[in-house]
């Protein structure tokens, strides 16, 4: 039991810092403490992102509509991801750093598939579906050199931005969030800023820390446009309402009561 014990927690920490909890019960150690919040972090993160765009994903299925999301912003979103997840992998770092990645990718292209689908065009849902899963493989198959990665990767700043930012400029022009989640943004924005935590502590990789920055920033953008126009849409709904309330509470005329002899 012990050793099955030791094996568990020398995925959340290493030898040394093993024997210094465990061994010389020593829990002052301020490096161990940070790589052992980095791994808790990063496996939170990830149980997290199991869940985090399946609110957006319910929204869409129940409204029937993927009305003001912008196709173009979740296209160039699962791109980064994706080329984020396949950087992350080609180069061995440790799944608690990039796991999440996986299951946004997910996600995220089921979301696509769907603003597809319920924009009209199954087809086009169809042929979506099986180009990505190409464009997978190749990138994490090993058909793709990791040096054409590391350019990939480094366009990924740029891409996340404008695809971040486009859904933002979407809500601004249509002035609504439409069907997007409160829940899913939020959770995006937590997790954003807690992997450049992670990034720091477990890969040290300058172009990881920078891309969660970066994501973390647009992220925020979204999050605060969310809390806007929902304050916005209940003001509306407050003042369409009380006309309404006003011509309900106008008396009707007493109908006349009939004379008796």
């Amino acid at each position: 039991m012990v050793d099955y014990g030791k094996q568990f927690m020398l995925y959340l920490m290493d030898e040394k810092c093993y024997d210094n909890y465990f061994v010389e019960f020593d829990l002052l150690d301020g490096d161990c403490f940070r790589a052992l919040l980095s791994k808790g972090l990063g496996f939170g993160i990830i149980a997290g992102s199991v869940l985090v765009k399946v609110p957006q994903i319910t929204k869409i299925m129940a409204n029937k509509s993927a009305r003001g999301i912008s196709l173009f912003s979740v296209c160039l979103d699962l791109f980064a991801i994706t080329i984020h997840m396949a950087y992350s992998f080609v180069n061995g770092f440790p799944f608690s750093a990039w796991g999440d990645t996986a299951f946004l990718a997910l996600q995220t292209a089921i979301i696509a598939m769907m603003v597809l689908f319920y924009g009209g065009s199954s087809a086009l849902a169809a042929a979506f579906t099986v180009g990505y899963s190409a464009m997978v493989y190749a990138l994490m198959g090993g058909l793709t050199p990791l040096k054409y990665l590391l350019i990939a990767q480094g366009f990924n700043v740029p891409i996340l931005l404008l695809g971040k930012l486009s859904q933002a400029f979407t809500n601004y022009r249509n002035g609504s969030t439409g069907q997007l989640s409160a829940v899913t943004c939020f959770m995006l924005l937590a997790g954003s800023l807690a992997r450049i935590f992670t990034s720091i502590q477990e890969t040290g990789d300058q172009m990881m820390i920078i891309t969660y920055g970066s994501s973390s920033f647009a992220n925020l953008v979204i999050a605060l446009q969310v809390l806007y126009y929902w304050n916005s849409d209940k003001q509306k709904k407050t003042k369409g309402a009380a006309p309404a309330a006003a011509a309900a509470a106008v008396k009707k005329p007493k109908a006349k009561s009939k004379k008796t002899d």
